[in-house]
């Protein structure tokens, strides 16, 4: 696998499901990724769980991230996730700052005990059967520790590394953001390095590889109102790809009915407010849309507001993720 200018979707709990990620797959990212799935609930197979690791015919190459720390629960996921055909990447989550993933010692909490993640990377690579692994960290737990989390890493048995260029304690603030941590731990590692954080636009993307060095970038909340971003990158273009935005978002509501049935049209409210970003009338919007439950009158109602709502320019993202994602 080329990892030079790599395009990777960030796992986000609740919207990087199978319909999400095949309508991002369209537009040019290299590489797509499950949300953050527990070892604990792949070793004990819940049918939620199988569901979440499904992927799309468009998705190569996959990659599966998983969260754990506990050794036998994590040997017994990689292994249920050899019997799955069509994974090429296991990532190994060590960044979610969600308290009652770090709090147990799983998660971020991991870079508060830098030998045991690399233990369990260690478990992982000798378990697996799939090509490729990887590791995706933050700059520490409650301070930096940047060159501390490099150097454990130097000679771990993972393909490539994903930076997120705050600590936990940082969370998503804007202000927290440190590129040049990551340069610095691009120096260190031997492998290559995705950088991850506020890339929200071709000029913040070729910012961020300047800064860093990156061999390529993960990208996840601007993906989410802005799914084209990666085509924008690809083709150094800040203009729109020609799509039509409401074929696009029929598209994704039409998958997500097909994947999970009527209780898809509840679960897309929340993309219905990332899209409505920017456009007139979006709150109204968004409120009629929390009402919803019938896929008929969903679909009209994204036909009648993406016929009728122009976009007004740049606003705030409106869309706030919970916190399990990472």
């Amino acid at each position: 696998m080329d990892f030079q200018n790599l395009l990777m979707l960030a796992p986000l709990a609740g919207y990087t499901d199978l319909p999400f990620r095949s309508v991002v797959k369209k537009f040019g990212v290299d590489i797509t990724v499950s949300e953050m799935i527990s070892s604990h609930a792949l070793a004990y197979s819940s049918a939620k769980t199988k569901k979440m690791i499904e992927k799309s015919p468009l998705e190569s190459p996959y990659c599966v991230q998983i969260a754990g720390s506990k050794e036998e629960i994590l040997k017994r996921a990689v292994e249920i996730l050899n019997e799955v055909q069509g994974i090429d990447i296991i990532d190994f989550n060590c960044g979610c700052p969600a308290p009652k993933v770090a709090n147990h010692g799983n998660g971020s909490g991991l870079l508060k005990e830098l030998p045991h993640l690399v233990k369990m990377l260690t478990l992982i690579r000798e378990t697996t059967n799939k090509p490729y692994t990887s590791v995706k960290v933050r700059l520490g737990f409650d301070k930096k520790i940047p060159l501390e989390i490099a150097m454990a890493l130097r000679d771990a048995p993972v393909d490539f590394v994903v930076v997120h260029g705050r600590t936990r304690s940082d969370g998503y603030k804007k202000e927290k953001i440190d590129y040049d941590s990551i340069a610095q731990m691009k120096k260190i590692l031997k492998v290559p390095v995705i950088a991850n954080g506020e890339i929200n636009s071709l000029q913040k993307a070729k910012e961020v590889l300047n800064i860093t060095g990156a061999n390529g970038l993960m990208i996840g909340r601007a993906a989410l109102s802005s799914p084209w971003i990666f085509w924008q990158i690809k083709n150094n273009t800040d203009e729109l790809p020609p799509v039509i935005k409401k074929e696009l978002v029929l598209e994704h509501f039409d998958r997500m009915v097909d994947f999970y049935g009527e209780r898809g049209v509840v679960m897309f409210r929340k993309n219905l407010h990332a899209y409505a970003k920017g456009h007139t009338e979006a709150s109204e919007f968004r409120t009629r849309v929390n009402s919803m439950t019938s896929s008929v009158q969903m679909r009209e109602g994204i036909s009648e507001f993406f016929d009728m709502s122009i976009i007004r320019g740049d606003l705030p993202v409106i869309v706030e993720l919970n916190k399990k994602s990472v």
